[in-house]
């Protein structure tokens, strides 16, 4: 039998929207608990985490993500998953309430900026936001823009 790697061959699913529309403050990875069709739906990079977010639901202290679909696995049959169904979070007690005290204050969020699997099992790097105002933006992307400007004349710089 073949060595097994650490690395795994699926795809890493990707928010390009979190880091232009928030500013990102802290990042965490946590598990998620999915069904067998969700986890097969991930595997084939069929999931969109562009309007997602988590949100710790105080009266069970648990952390939940929302808004994230996950599209129905071609060979699961009828009895498929919901696509938009709220999912738990897998985190520590102590992480959830550090999340908690982060997200008190007011236009912070969690939002989800990957999935991707480690050793099998699914994990999602969330992220505490706050939105970006379009004058924010227009400054990120001025910065990128100079910065691809300096880099540019120091490769030229080296001949």
């Amino acid at each position: 039998m073949a060595k097994k790697t650490g690395k795994d061959k699926s795809p890493r699913i990707v928010n390009r929207r979190a880091r232009h529309d928030y500013h990102i403050m802290e990042t965490l990875e946590v598990g998620l608990a999915l069904l067998g069709s969700e986890v097969k739906s991930v595997r084939d990079g069929q999931v969109s985490l562009a309007e997602g977010y988590a949100r710790i639901e105080p009266a069970d202290m648990q952390l939940y993500l929302y808004e994230v679909d996950i599209a129905r696995y071609v060979h699961s049959g009828p009895d498929g998953h919901e696509t938009k169904r709220r999912r738990k979070l897998l985190a520590h007690s102590r992480q959830i309430k550090q999340l908690l005290a982060l997200t008190t204050d007011k236009g912070t969020t969690l939002i989800p900026l990957t999935m991707y699997f480690v050793r099998g099992r699914v994990k999602l790097e969330l992220a505490v936001a706050r939105g970006k105002r379009s004058y924010d933006k227009r400054d990120t992307m001025k910065q990128r823009e100079s910065d691809r400007e300096i880099r540019k004349a120091m490769t030229r710089k080296r001949i």
